[in-house]
Parts: structure tokens; C-alpha cells; sequence
């Protein structure tokens, strides 16, 4: 398995509008082969910043759903949105809640 934790920040005053199209990219990824996770939510202690969770078969699933068109057209819609990107972690998620044993 291949996991990511990353944070965007939103430009100021844009952090809904970032976290819906977040949303709607959690939504297409209900139909992506090899998505195990994908969390989005508002930091607490800041109020531009997004949190993302994602949990994925492997990384090659990973970099495959980056390439798709609906992808795509959301990174095409939200870049404008982004302030900037920090705390990305990646890691192998090796079991708990939430995913299969």
C-alpha cells in the first residue's frame, strides 16, 4: 500500500471553494481501481488550510489517477486556489480501520 498526508493552503478567503472541489475529487475517486482512502478536511488551526488523506493499492495507482481527464480538469480549476502546499508525507499504511487486512 502507498499513503499521503499533504496540506494546502488556500489563498485567503478561497478555503470553501478549494474544499469543494476537494470534495467533488473525493467523490470521483469512490470510482477509481486501487483508491483505498481519500479524506479531505479543514484545519483547526488554520483558516486557509485543507488536509488530505489518501490511502492507495500502490503508488503506480496513485500517479495513474493523476493522469486521468476528470482529474485533470479538477487540478485545472483548483490550482488558481492554492496558496501553497506543505507537511506532504508519504508512507506505507500497513493496516487499521479502515482498510483491508
Amino acid at each position: 500500500m502507498y499513503g499521503l498526508f499533504g496540506k494546502f493552503t488556500a489563498q485567503a478567503g478561497q478555503r470553501e471553494t478549494l474544499l469543494a472541489h476537494l470534495l467533488e475529487a473525493a467523490a470521483q475517486m469512490k470510482a477509481v481501481e486501487g483508491c483505498l482512502l481519500y479524506v479531505v478536511g479543514r484545519a483547526t488551526d488554520d483558516l486557509d488550510g485543507i488536509w488530505i488523506s489518501e490511502v492507495w493499492r500502490s503508488q503506480t495507482d496513485h500517479q495513474g489517477s493523476l493522469a486521468l481527464p476528470a482529474t485533470q480538469a479538477l487540478i485545472t480549476v483548483a490550482r488558481p486556489l492554492i496558496a501553497g502546499m506543505s507537511g506532504r508525507v508519504e508512507y506505507e499504511p500497513v493496516g487499521g480501520k479502515g482498510l483491508a487486512d
